[in-house]
């Protein structure tokens, strides 16, 4: 047998003993508030059950007999006894919906009324009726209507239809048609002939009646019998076996094994199935004799009766009665309703899906039990604290569609909460995930004391009230502990108690204990934070988050929901935070709600004071260095204020912050500086102002972003970057100079330890600075040439010269200074005139200075140039000590060269004349034309006969009136060409028409 468990499903509230002791009960039959009673005399009783309101359940039923009997009593009453024959009542058939009693007793069947007040009446021509079985639908059944289906009727009926169909009992076939008003069909079992019968009733049950629908032939021996659908399954001592109904066939459906007990058959109305007994096994089938789901296992001996109650099968023996889960196949409950060996136990069931009660008899005594409803066995079992218990009938419920959406909404939030009190967090967020109305605010109380800011917002919802008010974790794993300590004391001295047997054996720590409460709790805000909840909630939830991160110190889990978007409240936080040292937190959290001067200087104190260990880093988890992680540190303090900075509009605060942050990445105050994110942009008067002078290149970086990117026309900004980039690039070419010096060893000794940035500028400040200088016509080149012109800066001086205008100076530069012949030339062919080339040869040949004349470079020029130069002049020009053999060359290939340009010249002369003369030649040709004109022809523009007229012709032969010549213009024919857009060449030719 399965376990017995503790829940009370049924509980009694009817009991009716015997008026005399000479009866005995045989059968009982339950219809709504009215229970049939049937004796071994013959006698047929009618009890009137009046079941009072469900009272609670207690939690240890006791046994029937310690139940005050004078309570039960009053609930059922009497009302009537009548006698039927002198027989046992085997069996007994309620039909309700016309208030009428079908008995079965010594083999006859009798019929009266439902409240025993007419006679009762025999219906003659049955006899030796063993059996009885009503016939039953399913509710989605298809089965056959065996009343409509005249080819089903017997043998003997066809042969009485045709003699009037005049019956045993004196009724004719007609008659009955006509006065059939109920649809009772059922099944006998006569010797060995099973017949199906249909009643025929009306109003007046002295005129009842049978039409016999079907005889098929059966087994000796029957015992039980059940008739669902087309499908009726008898029982015998061999076992089961299936009829159907229609077709007459038959087959085994079990087999019994020899020395099992009877056979038993249970419809169970609620899936419209069938139990068959076998031994001390029920095995559930279907209308057509199929297993469905598991079998039953029933205590040994098996049972007396078998009754159906909702979801339960309920069975009786011995004075005991059992109650078995459907599905899974356990014992839930065991009542007690008389002594061992009481005799033959009956229970009897109301035939319906929706069956409340049930009725269980010993041969002197009747009583009454009530399904408990759900909700209350819930509560008891939650009671009891048998929560695994409880939600395994939650779970039944909730498979079988028994419980709405709200109930299993608040079953959860109630173990939630129950589980919660006796210490078990996990399971009971778990629950409270699970409920639907459950607010997050109800586990409010459980993280402030009240009163707080959100005492009204707590809705005080007690559920079934099983659980304690909400109070502070603390209290609540105190109380667990107290718990805990007393019942290992009650359990030591013998008293049982309901603790979880986990705690007895291994008594958690309070540590523990408050640690899970918080992380679990933490788990279902987290949660909670996904809902669609109210602005006021909200803010609870995360302000009361951040409240549990700091208690279990989760460093990580408070910046991240600081940094996000958050409903926090920062007055209920800062002090908590601030008090505790978690300032970066305190710092994302005002960042969050726009408090940027309060954000920036906590990080600018973080920053400062970093290696006194006012925050933990990651660096320091990796195992970075001190020196390594105290640098880290601070850079990340000050990522994090430039990440403000950047969106801040306020120039003042960003003036403010912008120094030390420049101190520690110069790269973040220049992304401050030029950030496109703030909707006004910063004064750059103020802002050049502001940078410390020695941050040359913040300072470099920030005029090249407004001059490049804001497109800044400024000439004072302009200026000044020009004057930054040169004196940078002073120092810069200063410094390399002194670094080849034999002391550079000592001086690279002697640098300081400070860890050394990179450029914020990859490319050299010279490159910078040329291409500036080049580029922008809006600086003061003579303010920047003031400063370089002490320098050895002679790129920079050229590119100045040139801007003022000054050529020799800039030749000079190129040719003498930085020898850089070809961007000497290259200059002069900007300038474009040859004097340019001739001043650029006269200062290699005499550089000054004391310099050797530039040979080289001059032969070069020549060579490069000659061709553009004016051979007398370079004769004049030349040195007269530069050696023949390097001029000479050059100088024949210029006069070889000059020569060639003059006799090209000439050839480009005549033959421009040469085509000059052909076109007048062909021009003349073209006007010397001659047209033919005659009677037949017509003008193309608008087709009108010449003759006489004046005309005009086109080069493209087309001809025209005068008339059409004036409207159509001398330079467009009729075709619509545009000789002056589209000229045509062609030889001249005569044009005759």
């Amino acid at each position: 047998m399965a376990k017995l468990k503790s829940r009370i499903a049924v509980e009694p509230f009817a009991h009716f003993d015997l008026p005399t002791h000479h009866l005995s009960i045989s059968t009982l039959s339950l219809s709504q508030s009215t229970l049939y009673v049937g004796t071994r005399n013959g006698s047929l009783l009618l009890l009137s059950l009046n079941p009072t309101p469900t009272p609670t359940p207690t939690p240890n039923p006791p046994p029937i007999e310690s139940v005050s009997l004078a309570s039960l009593s009053r609930n059922v009453s009497l009302l009537r006894t009548v006698s039927v024959s002198g027989s046992p009542v085997e069996s007994i058939f309620v039909l309700s919906e016309i208030g009428a009693v079908l008995v079965l007793s010594d083999g006859f069947l009798f019929i009266t009324d439902s409240l025993l007040i007419h006679p009762v009446k025999k219906l003659g021509g049955l006899k030796g009726v063993s059996v009885v079985a009503r016939r039953f639908r399913g509710t989605h059944s298809q089965s056959t209507d065996l009343t409509d289906n005249t080819s089903n009727s017997s043998k003997g009926q066809r042969i009485l239809d045709k003699f009037g169909g005049v019956r045993t009992n004196g009724v004719k076939s007609k008659d009955l048609e006509q006065n059939r008003e109920g649809n009772y069909v059922f099944a006998l079992v006569i010797g060995k002939k099973l017949m199906l019968i249909e009643l025929v009733l009306s109003s007046d049950l002295a005129n009842a009646s049978f039409v016999i629908l079907r005889e098929m032939q059966c087994f000796d021996g029957v015992k039980s019998m059940v008739w669902l659908d087309d499908s009726i399954i008898v029982g015998t001592i061999n076992g089961y076996s299936l009829f159907s109904c229609v077709t007459g066939q038959s087959g085994v459906i079990f087999s019994l094994p020899d020395l099992s007990r009877p056979p038993l058959l249970k419809l169970l109305w609620r899936n419209w199935e069938v139990l068959l007994l076998v031994d001390n096994v029920g095995v559930i089938v279907d209308a057509l004799g199929q297993p469905v789901g598991g079998s039953l296992v029933f205590r040994k001996g098996g049972p007396d009766s078998i009754g159906d109650l909702s979801s339960y099968v309920v069975v009786v023996r011995d004075g005991k009665m059992d109650l078995y889960h459907k599905k899974s196949g356990n014992c839930i409950q065991t009542l007690t309703f008389g002594v061992e060996g009481v005799g033959q136990c009956i229970v009897a069931d109301e035939e319906n899906r929706s069956g409340e009660f049930a009725a269980v008899a010993t041969p002197t005594k009747v009583i009454c039990y009530r399904k408990v409803p759900s909700e209350e066995q819930i509560k008891d079992l939650l009671r009891k604290k048998n929560f695994n218990e409880a939600i395994s009938l939650v779970e039944e419920l909730e498979c079988e569609g028994e419980l709405s959406k709200e109930v299993l909404s608040l079953f959860h939030a109630q173990v939630g909460f129950l589980l919660l009190f006796d210490l078990h967090f996990k399971e009971a967020v778990d629950h409270f995930l699970r409920s639907e109305t459950m607010q997050p605010s109800e586990v409010f109380p459980f993280i402030m004391r009240d009163p707080n800011r959100w005492s009204l917002l707590v809705p005080r919802n007690r559920y079934w009230g099983l659980h304690p008010p909400p109070v502070p974790l603390e209290d609540v794993v105190d109380d667990g502990l107290l718990a805990i300590q007393r019942a290992i004391f009650l359990r030591k001295a013998g008293v049982e108690t309901v603790v979880d047997e986990r705690f007895l054996s291994n008594p958690p720590t309070r540590a523990e204990l408050l640690e899970s409460a918080i992380k679990n709790i933490i788990r279902y805000l987290e949660v909670s934070r996904q809902k669609d909840l109210t602005l006021a909630v909200k803010e609870g939830v995360d302000t009361l988050l951040m409240y549990l991160y700091r208690a279990l110190n989760y460093v990580d889990d408070m910046e991240k929901l600081a940094s996000s978007e958050n409903y926090c409240i920062v007055e209920e936080l800062e002090t908590l935070l601030d008090g505790s040292g978690h300032l970066r937190a305190l710092a994302f959290l005002y960042a969050s709600k726009g408090m940027s001067s309060k954000a920036l200087a906590i990080w600018r104190i973080l920053a400062r004071n970093y290696s006194s260990g006012l925050w933990k880093d990651l660096a320091v988890e990796n195992g970075m260095h001190d020196g390594a992680c105290v640098t880290s540190g601070r850079e990340t303090a000050a990522t994090e204020a430039s990440n403000i900075l950047e969106d801040s509009s306020d120039q003042d605060l960003v003036l403010q912050h912008l120094a030390w942050i420049a101190d520690l990445n110069p790269a973040l105050a220049v992304r401050i500086l030029t950030s496109e994110k703030r909707t006004n942009q910063l004064s750059p008067d103020e802002v050049i102002a502001a940078i410390d002078p020695k941050k040359v290149e913040i300072l470099q970086c920030y005029l090249q972003w407004l001059i490049e990117e804001q497109d800044s026309d400024d000439t004072r900004l302009h200026t000044l970057y020009a004057l930054s980039l040169a004196k940078s690039a002073i120092e810069s070419f200063n410094s390399e100079s002194s670094s080849q010096s034999p002391d550079t060893g000592r001086q690279e000794h002697l640098k300081t330890p400070d860890i050394q940035r990179e450029s914020l500028i990859q490319s050299p400040v010279r490159d910078r600075l040329q291409i500036f200088l080049q580029s922008s016509d809006l600086y003061d080149p003579e303010e920047v040439l003031d400063l370089i012109q002490d320098s050895e800066l002679w790129l920079e001086k050229a590119i100045l010269y040139r801007k003022l205008g000054q050529e020799s100076l800039v030749l000079q530069i190129l040719a003498l200074k930085l020898e850089d012949s070809e961007a000497a030339e290259q200059y002069c062919a900007e300038i474009g005139r040859p004097d340019a080339y001739m001043q650029l040869l006269d200062m290699y040949l005499d550089p000054q200075d004391g310099k050797e004349p530039m040979f080289k470079a001059a032969v070069r020029l020549l060579h490069n140039r000659g061709e553009s130069l004016d051979p007398l002049q370079v004769l004049e020009t030349l040195s007269p000590d530069m050696p023949l053999q390097l001029a000479s060359e050059t100088i024949l290939r210029m006069l070889r060269a000059r020569l060639h340009h003059h006799r090209q010249g000439q050839i480009v002369h005549y033959l421009s004349r040469a085509v000059h003369i052909d076109a007048r030649l062909a021009r003349l040709e073209e006007r010397s034309r001659l047209v033919q004109i005659n009677d037949e022809s017509l003008c193309d523009s608008c087709h009108a006969r010449l003759g006489t007229k004046l005309f005009a012709m086109y080069p493209d032969d087309t001809v025209v009136c005068y008339k059409c010549f004036r409207r159509q213009g001398e330079s467009t024919s009729v075709t619509g060409r545009d000789f002056k857009q589209d000229v045509l060449f062609k030889p001249g030719w005569l044009v005759t028409r």
